[in-house]
């Protein structure tokens, strides 16, 4: 065989080994659509078998194999996929723009859902199968959500105190609402931030600074309520004191005079007690002396003894006279005020109309002058004593 044989028969050869090489690839290929062997379905899967392209039954983790016509199986991860969102402008009920950044985790059907997954696989075989279609698909959904959760919202409500839980529920629920028609479920939703544009922080801040005066203002006038009611409660009580103390120096001063009246009054009463006496002494003397006059035989000793007991009871009767006079002297003695009231009511019952009366400082003799032709009086206003002078 020359060398041009040897070639053609080698090419020959070459041939065959690539349509013997594709048969088999085709061969393999067409085969794969009847059968496979220990196919592994995970424990955080969802397993499906597919007989002549349709469903067949939806299993869970375990190696299966199957034969028959157009048979094959696929998964589903049952893994949660987490996603975040964020939309820096949404308007509020009050026309107001905030904006939210919510996150989550995705969850596809699982074995218990397998009537779902049978229904919906034809439709949402891709969102699935494959994790960032799922989460692209649930982000757009969460944007519609919490555009609707915040419009019905007014701005205070949206981001103030427990209304951050209201709304985190609102989004929740109405995104939930939204992938169940797509079979899949959102848990972990939460709010992790509320985006404000500078504009809206600066009137928030201004808010607050506005509110914090008001505050303070209010505060600051109860202050000055108070401590004016304190102060004329303190002003009050002084004067209840004080009337108090007046008060009682009165009705001290009125009993203390009632007293002194009393004592008085006892004093006379004791005095013309004992005038009484002595007078009926005098009297009964006075009649022993008359029945002893009587006697004729009474002697000059006796006649004695009757002008010594005359001169006694004269000297009886002149004490009972200065008595009454010896009382008031008392009286006025430990009372000046008294003797100063009677002394005043003394002068003033003393004046008549046509009276005249001459002040002069203390110390001074007053120089009286009567008018008469040439006679002109002088006075000296230093408070020295006062002369007079005559014309020539």
């Amino acid at each position: 065989m020359n060398n041009r044989q040897l070639n053609l028969a080698g090419a020959r050869r070459i041939v065959v080994v690539v349509i013997a090489i594709v048969g088999i690839v085709l061969l393999l290929s067409f085969a794969g659509q009847f059968f496979y062997i220990f196919e592994s379905v995970q424990e955080q899967e969802v397993g499906i078998q597919f007989r002549n392209n349709r469903i067949h039954q939806v299993v869970g983790p375990g190696v299966y194999s199957d034969f028959g016509l157009f048979v094959s199986l696929e998964t589903i991860s049952a893994q949660a996929i987490p996603f975040t969102v964020t939309d820096v402008e949404i308007i509020t009920q009050d026309k107001q723009r905030i904006g939210l950044v919510v996150s989550g985790d995705i969850f596809r059907p699982d074995l218990g859902q397998a009537p779902l997954i049978e229904e919906q696989w034809a439709q949402y075989r891709g969102i699935y199968r494959d994790d960032l279609l799922a989460s692209t698909r649930v982000q757009d959904l969460a944007r519609q959500s919490m555009k609707v959760c915040v419009g019905d919202r007014t701005f205070d409500n949206n981001i103030i105190g427990t209304s951050r839980d209201e709304l985190r529920t609102c989004i929740d629920e109405e995104l939930n609402n939204l992938v169940a028609d797509i079979g899949l479920r959102i848990e972990n939703l939460v709010v992790p931030e509320v985006i404000l544009s500078p504009e809206v922080q600066a009137a928030l801040d201004a808010i607050v600074q506005s509110r914090l005066l008001t505050e303070k203002a209010a505060q600051d006038e109860l202050k000055a309520e108070a401590e004016a009611a304190a102060e004329q409660a303190r002003q009050e009580g002084e004067i209840r004191v004080e009337q108090s103390r007046i008060q009682e120096q009165t009705r001290q001063q009125i009993i203390l005079a009632q007293l002194e009246q009393e004592r008085l009054s006892a004093q006379l009463a004791v005095i013309e007690a004992t005038q009484v006496n002595d007078l009926a002494e005098i009297a009964r003397q006075q009649a022993v002396l008359l029945a002893t006059k009587e006697n004729e035989l009474l002697q000059a000793e006796e006649d004695l003894i009757i002008a010594e007991i005359l001169a006694e009871v004269a000297l009886v009767q002149a004490q009972a006279d200065t008595a009454l006079q010896d009382a008031l002297a008392l009286i006025y003695a430990q009372n000046p005020e008294y003797v100063e009231l009677l002394i005043v009511q003394a002068n003033a019952s003393a004046l008549t109309d046509t009276d005249k009366i001459i002040f002069t400082p203390e110390g001074t003799i007053p120089t009286l002058v009567l008018p008469g032709p040439g006679i002109v009086p002088t006075v000296d206003t230093g408070g020295q004593p006062t002369t007079t002078e005559s014309s020539p």
